[in-house]
C-alpha cells in the first residue's frame, strides 16, 4: 500500500477509499468493511460482522461491524487491516 486511506462523505456517512476503491464507511458508531467476496464467509464467521445490508438484500463482500466489538483496539484493527488488504488488490480507479 502505498498511501493510507483517504476521507470522504459517501451515503450519509464517512467513507475511506484507497485508490479510489471504499475501503471501510462509518455509519453511526458502527463500520462498514469491504471484505471481498471470497473473504465474506470468513469475517461473518466472527461474533460482531454481520451481513451489510441497506435494501433487503445483503451485499456479498461487504459486512457490519458492530460498534460495541470496536471498542476493542484489536477488533478495529483486524477490520481495518483486513479492508485496506482487500482494497490493495483492487485496480485503482
Amino acid at each position: 500500500m502505498s498511501s493510507p486511506p483517504s476521507p470522504r462523505r459517501m451515503f450519509g456517512g464517512l467513507a475511506f477509499l484507497l485508490h479510489g476503491n471504499m475501503t471501510v464507511g462509518v455509519s453511526g458508531d458502527e463500520v462498514i468493511a469491504r471484505v471481498g467476496p471470497d473473504g465474506t464467509e470468513q469475517a461473518l464467521a466472527r461474533p460482531e460482522a454481520r451481513p451489510m445490508d441497506f435494501t433487503g438484500r445483503p451485499m456479498r463482500g461487504w459486512v457490519t461491524v458492530s460498534g460495541r466489538a470496536l471498542a476493542e483496539d484489536a477488533v478495529l484493527d483486524h477490520w481495518l487491516t483486513t479492508a485496506v488488504a482487500f482494497a490493495d488488490t483492487l485496480p485503482p480507479k
